[in-house]
């Protein structure tokens, strides 16, 4: 059945559409009008967007189900208003192989509910020591090469891994971080760090590498895109090296901007993550960051545990939380409703062109012809974060309980309703 989805104010960043008008969605694509049998969904007062799209989460399969699994996290990011996905490679096996990939796509294919996009590690099995087969990794059909979780420490290693990557046009995410620097850190070196007596991982264990990553993009003249930015000279870096020309980009996670390291006063294992949350002053420099357009992507760094395994003490809980079901409504209240940081359109552009530029994806539009898949948004919906009700086989998050302001209402994956509030 063919759908219009009436009043509502299309942002559709890919070709300059921002107002109130209607918008068919044909046979699975976005059309100009439907004969036949349709459905009418009246969206005033909502925002039609093209589908989201999120470039890092951990979906654990194979190897961690008891995390999450492809199924479930698929059901999440549809409950967070996302149609596409790009889910990391540290998984057991890692996705170092053609095999392992064609396993994710396969099994992604059969059960989730939105677009499962896969990308393979730069290392064999997330080592540093040797590269993973690139080529035939890109053949396999990832949309990037990353060793997320870990990072390359070897900088002539990492100096091949993009100029292989560039021979088949993948760009290369990186988790940024020095082991030298950051040593047994468990959170952000600073004022807390001492209060509470636990290991601290400064930032410049984060700027080291983005200063590496910025001289090999440079060198190499290929994409590399600095996953979860936390630090504020990691947004200094990026702004000058961009202002050049360099092929560097950064993401911004939610849970940087919402929270300080003061969150773990009370040793509270769900505000533990990698790169840890920092200070006031690196919110600041993020939200600038973000303002100026030095760092053009959001994305959630999902990242499920079970609840014994963060029910540990402090420095043995494992890093991360679950993001998802939370990401749009913390960005839009935080960075549209509260600071005022940017607009809706610009929003929607950080979660739809930007990063479909950046993977070379054709989703990311309402472009006539493109896959219907569409995110209607009620920018001010006020709701109450509940973890219990999670489509999230994992729970670990330190924002169950708050009060936000917007949120996904339907996502439309292909024409067909995925989920709806």
């Amino acid at each position: 059945m063919n759908t219009l989805i009436q009043n509502g104010r299309v942002i559709d960043p890919a070709n300059g559409r921002d107002g109130v008008g209607d918008l068919w969605l044909v046979d699975g694509k976005i059309g100009e009008q439907g004969n036949g049998d349709f459905e009418t969904i009246d969206a005033r007062g909502l925002i039609v967007s093209p589908g989201l799209i999120d470039i890092h989460v951990h979906f654990r399969e194979p190897g961690f189900g008891w995390k999450e699994t492809i199924e479930s996290g698929a059901r999440a990011a549809a409950a967070g208003g996302f149609t596409t996905v790009v889910c990391m490679p540290n998984t057991s096996p890692v996705a170092d192989s053609p095999g392992t990939i064609a396993w994710i796509k396969d099994r992604a294919e059969q059960v989730a509910a939105v677009r499962v996009l896969a990308t393979g590690a730069i290392s064999k099995n997330l080592d540093g020591e040797e590269l993973a087969p690139i080529g035939s990794l890109a053949q396999a059909g990832v949309v990037a090469i990353t060793d997320d979780g870990k990072c390359i420490q070897n900088n002539e290693l990492m100096r091949r891994a993009v100029e292989y990557a560039r021979m088949f046009d993948l760009p290369v995410l990186d988790h940024c971080q020095d082991y030298d620097l950051v040593g047994n850190g468990v959170m952000n070196e600073g004022y807390w760090s001492t209060i509470l007596g636990l290991p601290g991982w400064p930032g410049a264990g984060e700027e080291a590498i983005v200063a590496r990553n910025i001289l090999l993009a440079e060198l190499c003249d290929h994409r590399i895109h600095c996953q979860h930015i936390s630090a504020a000279g990691r947004v200094r870096l990026l702004r000058e090296a961009r202002a050049r020309g360099v092929k560097i980009s950064g993401e911004v996670c939610p849970h940087h901007i919402a929270l300080t390291d003061a969150a773990i006063e009370n040793f509270d294992a769900n505000a533990k993550m990698n790169p840890p949350l920092r200070t006031q002053r690196d919110i600041d420099a993020l939200l600038a960051g973000i303002a100026d357009g030095t760092l053009d992507i959001l994305a959630s760094d999902h990242a499920p545990h079970a609840k014994f395994e963060k029910e540990v003490e402090f420095d043995r809980a494992p890093f991360g939380i679950v993001g998802l079901e939370t990401e749009l409504g913390l960005f839009l209240d935080l960075l549209v409703h509260k600071n005022k940081t940017i607009d809706l359109p610009r929003l929607i552009a950080l979660f739809t062109t930007n990063p479909a530029r950046l993977l070379g994806l054709e989703t990311g539009t309402l472009s006539l012809g493109s896959n219907a898949d569409v995110t209607l948004i009620d920018p001010d919906l006020e709701w109450t974060v509940n973890a219990a009700k999670f489509e999230s086989a994992s729970h670990n998050t330190p924002f169950d309980g708050w009060q936000l302001k917007g949120r996904a209402i339907r996502t439309i994956m292909g024409g067909e309703t995925v989920w709806s509030l």
